[in-house]
């Protein structure tokens, strides 16, 4: 049991909200961070924008770890956050895990270039790189929505397969990167037990709920044209790319750590349907 306190960045979004609630519930001491400080139950709520720096100091008063989630739809997080993880360590933060992608390599673009800088700032770090979210297809995520709304899945990913997980396991190991007496000091690259292509995933849907769902197949150019209406081109740009780079055969892998740090296999996206989408 650790004696100091966690502070998880991002603590109402998809990973933060659940590495706060496996905290806390084994008696780990978390400052929950949200721009708002929204109240977490078991954690203390503390104001945090990485772009404003009035609210750095305050969060990180008496924290000797961060899980850290780069600012949204940012195409280089690193002129905000490496300042601010040079800040935490002298302020006596020793470890730091990262979540990051495993379509962006150490120093690559956007978060990789954080990633290539973490060694050198902390002397416990880990570096979690997730294939893409099996919860993207519920909630309130772009996929979930045209799922509902017109029974189709639209990407530039082609036949293209991709090794989906549970957020739920990125939690478990996300815990267990920042609790495990040595920290991994490495990159983890998560995937669930198996590759699907996304005219696999729109057959798991139909077949668990009973609704029509299919994959509409986008050229890179349509992809990033569609997610510009969302968000600034650049970003979309990047995000359309890496359906490209799916489609090349980028993410057609799975890997055992999810196995390796929880000690139980990664759960399977028919699961994850039968779960959360009936």
């Amino acid at each position: 049991m650790t004696t100091g306190t966690t502070l998880v960045i991002g603590a109402t979004g998809t990973t933060g909200s659940r590495t706060a609630a496996r905290l806390t519930a084994t008696g780990y001491r978390v400052k929950a961070a949200s721009r708002h400080a929204t109240p977490v139950p078991g954690a203390e709520p503390v104001a945090f924008d990485w772009y404003d720096h009035a609210t750095h100091t305050a969060a990180l008063d008496g924290v000797d770890r961060i899980y850290l989630i780069p600012p949204l739809g940012d195409s280089n997080p690193a002129a905000i956050m490496l300042p601010f993880l040079r800040q935490a360590r002298a302020a006596g933060v020793h470890r730091a895990v990262l979540l990051s992608s495993s379509a962006i390599p150490e120093g690559g673009p956007a978060v990789g270039t954080v990633h290539q800088a973490l060694p050198g700032i902390f002397e416990q770090w880990a570096v979690l790189r997730p294939s893409w979210f099996m919860q993207n297809f519920t909630g309130t995520h772009a996929h979930a929505v045209t799922i509902r709304e017109e029974g189709n899945i639209w990407t530039a990913a082609d036949s293209g397969r991709v090794g989906f997980v549970d957020v739920e396991d990125i939690t478990a190991v996300a815990v267990r990167a920042l609790t495990d007496q040595h920290a991994p000091n490495t990159d983890l690259v998560l995937t669930g037990p198996e590759a699907l292509s996304y005219d696999d995933i729109a057959t798991i849907i139909t077949e668990v709920t009973g609704r029509p769902v299919a994959h509409q197949r986008l050229s890179y150019e349509q992809m990033r044209d569609r997610l510009t209406a969302q968000m600034p081109m650049e970003f979309a740009a990047m995000l359309a790319g890496m359906d490209r780079a799916i489609a090349e055969g980028a993410e057609d892998r799975i890997t055992d750590t999810v196995q390796r740090l929880t000690g139980r296999p990664p759960r399977t996206f028919r699961a994850l349907a039968a779960r959360e989408m009936r």
